[in-house]
Protein backbone atom coordinates (compact mmCIF):
# COMPACT_ATOMS: atom_id res chain seq x y z
CA UNK A 1 0.00 0.00 0.00
CA UNK A 2 1.10 3.34 -0.81
CA UNK A 3 2.55 5.64 2.87
CA UNK A 4 1.56 8.63 3.01
CA UNK A 5 3.36 11.14 5.74
CA UNK A 6 1.32 13.12 7.53
CA UNK A 7 2.53 16.53 8.75
CA UNK A 8 0.74 18.64 10.92
CA UNK A 9 3.14 22.24 11.36
CA UNK A 10 4.59 23.79 14.39
CA UNK A 11 3.58 22.44 17.46
CA UNK A 12 4.69 22.24 21.17
CA UNK A 13 6.44 25.78 21.97
CA UNK A 14 5.76 26.49 17.92
CA UNK A 15 2.09 27.81 17.76
CA UNK A 16 2.55 29.22 14.20
CA UNK A 17 0.47 32.09 13.41
CA UNK A 18 -1.84 33.21 15.90
CA UNK A 19 -5.39 35.11 15.99
CA UNK A 20 -7.35 36.31 19.05
CA UNK A 21 -6.24 33.17 20.97
CA UNK A 22 -6.36 30.92 18.59
CA UNK A 23 -3.56 28.69 17.52
CA UNK A 24 -2.19 27.72 13.98
CA UNK A 25 -0.62 24.35 15.63
CA UNK A 26 -3.88 23.27 16.98
CA UNK A 27 -6.06 23.85 13.28
CA UNK A 28 -3.13 21.70 12.10
CA UNK A 29 -3.43 19.04 14.26
CA UNK A 30 -7.03 18.50 13.81
CA UNK A 31 -7.13 18.89 10.68
CA UNK A 32 -4.24 16.34 9.99
CA UNK A 33 -5.70 13.92 11.99
CA UNK A 34 -8.82 14.37 10.19
CA UNK A 35 -7.91 13.59 7.16
CA UNK A 36 -5.23 10.92 7.93
CA UNK A 37 -8.26 9.12 9.77
CA UNK A 38 -9.91 8.79 6.09
CA UNK A 39 -7.51 7.98 4.67
CA UNK A 40 -6.57 4.92 6.82
CA UNK A 41 -10.15 3.93 6.58
CA UNK A 42 -9.65 3.87 2.29
CA UNK A 43 -6.56 1.47 2.97
CA UNK A 44 -3.70 3.84 3.02
CA UNK A 45 -0.97 3.35 5.25
CA UNK A 46 -0.54 6.58 6.99
CA UNK A 47 2.50 7.94 9.20
CA UNK A 48 2.38 11.08 11.33
CA UNK A 49 4.88 13.11 12.24
CA UNK A 50 3.22 13.89 15.30
CA UNK A 51 -0.53 12.87 17.08
CA UNK A 52 -0.30 15.54 19.63
CA UNK A 53 0.88 18.62 21.06
CA UNK A 54 4.96 18.22 20.41
CA UNK A 55 7.55 20.08 18.67
CA UNK A 56 9.68 18.86 15.65
CA UNK A 57 12.16 21.04 13.82
CA UNK A 58 11.32 20.85 10.47
CA UNK A 59 14.57 19.24 9.68
CA UNK A 60 13.60 16.22 12.07
CA UNK A 61 9.89 16.55 9.78
CA UNK A 62 11.68 15.53 6.70
CA UNK A 63 14.37 13.03 8.37
CA UNK A 64 11.29 10.99 9.30
CA UNK A 65 9.74 11.51 6.58
CA UNK A 66 12.63 9.47 4.63
CA UNK A 67 13.59 6.93 7.43
CA UNK A 68 9.99 5.68 6.99
CA UNK A 69 10.70 5.68 3.33
CA UNK A 70 7.11 7.30 2.95
CA UNK A 71 6.23 7.90 -1.01
CA UNK A 72 4.41 11.12 -0.43
CA UNK A 73 4.14 14.09 2.39
CA UNK A 74 1.53 16.13 3.18
CA UNK A 75 2.18 19.05 5.39
CA UNK A 76 -0.62 21.01 6.94
CA UNK A 77 -0.83 24.53 7.72
CA UNK A 78 -2.97 27.92 7.31
CA UNK A 79 -2.09 31.24 6.11
CA UNK A 80 -1.52 34.47 7.89
CA UNK A 81 -0.30 38.46 6.37
CA UNK A 82 0.70 41.25 8.23
CA UNK A 83 -2.83 42.71 9.10
CA UNK A 84 -5.27 40.79 10.05
CA UNK A 85 -8.38 40.37 7.56
CA UNK A 86 -6.46 41.62 4.46
CA UNK A 87 -5.63 38.59 3.02
CA UNK A 88 -7.72 35.34 2.63
CA UNK A 89 -8.01 31.72 0.39
CA UNK A 90 -5.89 28.70 0.23
CA UNK A 91 -2.60 27.72 -1.26
CA UNK A 92 -0.23 24.83 -1.93
CA UNK A 93 3.29 24.59 -2.22
CA UNK A 94 5.75 22.21 -3.86
CA UNK A 95 9.46 22.39 -4.18
CA UNK A 96 9.59 22.00 -8.22
CA UNK A 97 11.80 20.92 -10.39
CA UNK A 98 10.94 17.73 -13.09
CA UNK A 99 8.30 15.42 -10.59
CA UNK A 100 4.72 16.35 -11.55
CA UNK A 101 3.29 14.66 -8.88
CA UNK A 102 3.73 16.44 -6.21
CA UNK A 103 1.87 19.52 -9.10
CA UNK A 104 -0.68 17.46 -9.57
CA UNK A 105 -1.23 16.54 -5.65
CA UNK A 106 -1.35 20.33 -4.97
CA UNK A 107 -3.66 20.96 -7.71
CA UNK A 108 -6.16 18.65 -7.39
CA UNK A 109 -6.39 19.57 -3.00
CA UNK A 110 -6.87 23.46 -4.33
CA UNK A 111 -9.00 22.63 -6.92
CA UNK A 112 -11.20 20.88 -3.86
CA UNK A 113 -10.65 23.71 -1.34
CA UNK A 114 -11.78 26.05 -3.70
CA UNK A 115 -15.10 24.31 -3.82
CA UNK A 116 -16.11 25.55 -0.33
CA UNK A 117 -15.52 29.27 -0.91
CA UNK A 118 -12.05 29.69 -0.17
CA UNK A 119 -10.18 31.75 -2.87
CA UNK A 120 -7.82 29.72 -4.76
CA UNK A 121 -4.55 30.90 -5.31
CA UNK A 122 -2.88 27.59 -6.70
CA UNK A 123 0.24 26.61 -6.25
CA UNK A 124 3.33 27.90 -6.23
CA UNK A 125 7.12 26.65 -5.57
CA UNK A 126 9.48 27.49 -2.88
CA UNK A 127 12.77 26.32 -2.48
CA UNK A 128 13.73 27.30 0.87
CA UNK A 129 10.62 25.21 2.58
CA UNK A 130 12.89 22.59 4.41
CA UNK A 131 10.05 20.04 4.24
CA UNK A 132 9.99 20.42 0.62
CA UNK A 133 12.97 20.46 -0.24
CA UNK A 134 14.46 17.91 2.37
CA UNK A 135 12.03 15.32 1.49
CA UNK A 136 12.86 12.72 -0.88
CA UNK A 137 9.38 11.79 -2.31
CA UNK A 138 7.07 14.34 -3.56
CA UNK A 139 5.79 16.86 -0.74
CA UNK A 140 2.91 19.33 -0.77
CA UNK A 141 2.49 21.97 1.73
CA UNK A 142 -1.37 23.19 2.32
CA UNK A 143 -2.09 26.70 3.47
CA UNK A 144 -5.82 26.02 4.36
CA UNK A 145 -7.08 29.42 4.35
CA UNK A 146 -5.66 32.40 6.58
CA UNK A 147 -6.21 32.34 10.07
CA UNK A 148 -6.25 35.96 10.95
CA UNK A 149 -9.62 36.39 7.97
CA UNK A 150 -12.66 35.71 9.45
CA UNK A 151 -14.10 34.47 6.23
CA UNK A 152 -11.77 32.18 6.11
CA UNK A 153 -12.00 31.22 9.73
CA UNK A 154 -16.07 30.70 9.02
CA UNK A 155 -15.30 28.28 6.05
CA UNK A 156 -12.69 26.29 8.07
CA UNK A 157 -14.98 25.64 11.37
CA UNK A 158 -18.30 25.16 9.26
CA UNK A 159 -17.41 22.76 6.80
CA UNK A 160 -14.08 21.16 9.00
CA UNK A 161 -15.80 17.55 7.90
CA UNK A 162 -16.23 18.35 4.78
CA UNK A 163 -13.26 19.76 4.21
CA UNK A 164 -11.07 17.17 5.41
CA UNK A 165 -13.03 14.98 3.62
CA UNK A 166 -12.17 16.81 0.36
CA UNK A 167 -8.28 16.61 0.37
CA UNK A 168 -8.81 12.70 1.24
CA UNK A 169 -10.75 12.75 -2.32
CA UNK A 170 -7.71 14.48 -3.81
CA UNK A 171 -5.09 12.51 -2.51
CA UNK A 172 -7.16 9.40 -3.15
CA UNK A 173 -7.50 10.76 -6.76
CA UNK A 174 -4.01 11.31 -7.21
CA UNK A 175 -2.07 8.45 -5.45
CA UNK A 176 -2.90 5.25 -6.45
CA UNK A 177 -3.63 2.85 -3.70
CA UNK A 178 -0.61 0.17 -4.58
CA UNK A 179 2.31 1.30 -3.26
CA UNK A 180 4.06 -0.26 -6.64
CA UNK A 181 2.78 2.56 -8.73
CA UNK A 182 3.05 5.46 -6.66
CA UNK A 183 7.73 6.13 -7.64
CA UNK A 184 6.70 5.40 -11.15
CA UNK A 185 8.57 7.97 -13.72
CA UNK A 186 7.29 6.11 -17.16
CA UNK A 187 4.28 4.02 -18.41
CA UNK A 188 5.27 0.52 -17.46
CA UNK A 189 3.31 -1.96 -19.84
CA UNK A 190 3.06 -4.63 -17.35
CA UNK A 191 0.86 -2.27 -14.78
CA UNK A 192 -2.93 -2.05 -15.39
CA UNK A 193 -5.15 0.14 -13.32
CA UNK A 194 -8.43 0.01 -12.01
CA UNK A 195 -11.12 1.80 -10.13
CA UNK A 196 -12.13 0.16 -6.75
CA UNK A 197 -16.19 0.63 -6.15
CA UNK A 198 -17.21 -1.08 -3.11
CA UNK A 199 -15.48 -4.05 -0.55
CA UNK A 200 -17.99 -6.53 0.96
CA UNK A 201 -17.67 -9.86 2.49
CA UNK A 202 -20.56 -11.55 0.62
CA UNK A 203 -20.67 -12.30 -3.20
CA UNK A 204 -24.17 -11.90 -3.45
CA UNK A 205 -23.40 -8.34 -3.01
CA UNK A 206 -20.41 -7.99 -5.09
CA UNK A 207 -21.84 -9.62 -7.48
CA UNK A 208 -25.37 -7.08 -7.51
CA UNK A 209 -22.74 -4.00 -7.52
CA UNK A 210 -20.44 -6.31 -10.70
CA UNK A 211 -23.67 -6.57 -12.48
CA UNK A 212 -24.82 -2.76 -11.92
CA UNK A 213 -22.06 -1.25 -13.15
CA UNK A 214 -22.08 -3.40 -16.35
CA UNK A 215 -25.32 -2.28 -16.90
CA UNK A 216 -24.26 1.48 -16.37
CA UNK A 217 -22.05 0.61 -19.24
CA UNK A 218 -18.43 0.02 -17.19
CA UNK A 219 -16.54 -3.15 -17.74
CA UNK A 220 -16.43 -4.67 -13.81
CA UNK A 221 -14.97 -7.78 -12.50
CA UNK A 222 -14.87 -9.34 -8.90
CA UNK A 223 -11.59 -9.94 -6.45
CA UNK A 224 -10.87 -12.02 -3.74
CA UNK A 225 -8.46 -10.92 -1.36
CA UNK A 226 -8.96 -13.64 1.85
CA UNK A 227 -12.16 -12.33 3.47
CA UNK A 228 -12.42 -9.67 1.46
CA UNK A 229 -14.08 -8.84 -2.22
CA UNK A 230 -13.40 -5.97 -4.34
CA UNK A 231 -15.58 -4.70 -6.89
CA UNK A 232 -13.18 -3.41 -9.62
CA UNK A 233 -14.39 -1.35 -12.64
CA UNK A 234 -11.73 -1.15 -16.07
CA UNK A 235 -8.78 -2.20 -16.66
CA UNK A 236 -6.87 0.62 -17.70
CA UNK A 237 -3.16 0.56 -19.49
CA UNK A 238 -2.58 4.37 -18.06
CA UNK A 239 -3.31 6.37 -14.92
CA UNK A 240 -4.73 9.21 -16.81
CA UNK A 241 -7.70 7.19 -17.81
CA UNK A 242 -7.91 5.26 -14.63
CA UNK A 243 -8.41 8.75 -13.36
CA UNK A 244 -10.95 10.07 -16.09
CA UNK A 245 -12.76 6.59 -15.02
CA UNK A 246 -13.09 7.46 -11.82
CA UNK A 247 -14.00 10.73 -12.35
CA UNK A 248 -16.92 9.21 -14.07
CA UNK A 249 -17.85 6.91 -11.53
CA UNK A 250 -17.60 9.62 -8.95
CA UNK A 251 -20.27 11.93 -10.87
CA UNK A 252 -22.52 8.76 -10.31
CA UNK A 253 -22.61 8.91 -6.76
CA UNK A 254 -19.85 6.12 -6.23
CA UNK A 255 -17.11 5.68 -3.23
CA UNK A 256 -13.96 5.54 -5.25
CA UNK A 257 -10.31 3.75 -4.94
CA UNK A 258 -7.74 3.47 -7.71
CA UNK A 259 -5.91 0.13 -7.82
CA UNK A 260 -2.92 -1.65 -9.79
CA UNK A 261 -1.79 -4.46 -10.23
CA UNK A 262 0.81 -6.76 -12.70
CA UNK A 263 -1.04 -7.57 -15.71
Amino acid sequence: MATIMIDAGHGGFDNGAMYQGRKEKNDNLDLALAVGRILEQQGYDVIYTRDSDVYQSPFEKAQMANEAGADYFISFHRNAAEQDNTYNGVQTLIYGGDDSRARQLAEAISDELAKFGFQNHGVEERKNLVVLRQTRMPAVLIETGFIDHDKDNRIFDDNFNEIADAIATAIEETIPLNKNTVSQEHKDDDIVYGVEVGRFGYHTTANFLAEQLSDQGFSSYVLEDGDIIHVVAGREDSLDDALKLQRKLRDLGYQTLIIAAKD
